[in-house]
């Protein structure tokens, strides 16, 4: 079971990218960050010509969170559990072939002297909080997405410049640990521990040419997932084609079971 994480930086812009990469990797699941579109606006058609079920948190203009599947989807959250307040579409979680797959579009904060950052931290508390809550149930959990998070040094090209980013702020990486120490495993850092590799490059400063890059997409396998992990990758190719979203695929497979 192939299962990738993409912030697509707008489905309607990135389409024609998104159908192309499926066709090419033949994806079991895909989960899509930022969409930029409502539920109804979602360019359905050529993902259902492909074969893919999907479903949808859409929100105008920001953020919006998806899944395809290849397989049937049995959605149980559409948000992040614990605020009846955050109307911010960031969160979906579905049961499909078995697995719990969590979709996520994790805040930025940035600036960190801002409410932005007060926001990305009570997120990311609740997170963790129902991140205990499915490691009880014994399933195989995959929490993927764009956590907007380096969790070490390793993961951005430049850490002392990047030392007072909300990406890079203790107080980020201090809840990603704890979300690791509830017991779910970073997929790609299991297979590659210390190996050179990002998921972002800013539009900017020709940041892409010069692999100026942040690893902030993550894939967080429970251990009943983790044990069927056989294959890890970051794909760099779709950021380098024309018009790209500034996030490349982050993928993994799992053992069928």
């Amino acid at each position: 079971m192939k299962i990738a994480t993409w912030n697509v930086n707008s489905i309607k812009i990135r389409v024609a990218h998104l159908v192309e990469w499926v066709k090419e990797t033949g994806m079991d699941v895909v989960l899509l960050q930022e969409l930029k579109s409502t539920n109804d606006a979602f360019p359905r058609e050529p993902l259902e010509d492909l074969g893919y079920n999907i479903a949808l948190v859409g929100q105008k203009t920001y953020n919006g969170v998806g899944i395809l599947s290849r397989y049937p989807i049995d959605v149980e959250y559409q948000a992040l559990p614990g605020s009846q307040d955050d109307e911010q579409a960031r969160y979906i979680e579905a049961i499909i072939n078995r697995v719990r797959v969590c979709c996520l579009y994790l805040p930025n904060g940035n600036p960190i002297d801002s409410e932005k950052f007060t926001y990305k931290l009570a997120w990311m508390d609740r997170l963790i909080a129902h991140a205990r809550t499915l490691f009880a149930y014994e399933d195989a959990v995959v929490l993927g997405g764009d956590f907007n998070v380096c969790p070490t040094d390793e993961d951005v090209y430049d850490p002392d410049g990047f030392a007072g980013d909300a990406l890079c702020h203790p107080d980020s990486r201090a809840r990603y640990r704890s979300l690791c120490h509830v017991g779910y495993t970073d997929a790609f850092r299991a297979l590659y521990p210390q190996h050179h590799a990002y998921s972002f490059w800013d539009y900017q400063a020709g940041c892409w040419n010069k692999d100026h890059g942040l690893r902030i997409d993550h894939l967080l396998l429970s251990p009943q997932a983790a044990d069927r992990l056989t294959a890890v990758g970051i794909d760099k190719g779709p950021r380098g084609k024309e018009r790209p979203s500034d996030h490349t695929p982050v993928w993994c497979e799992l053992e069928e079971r």
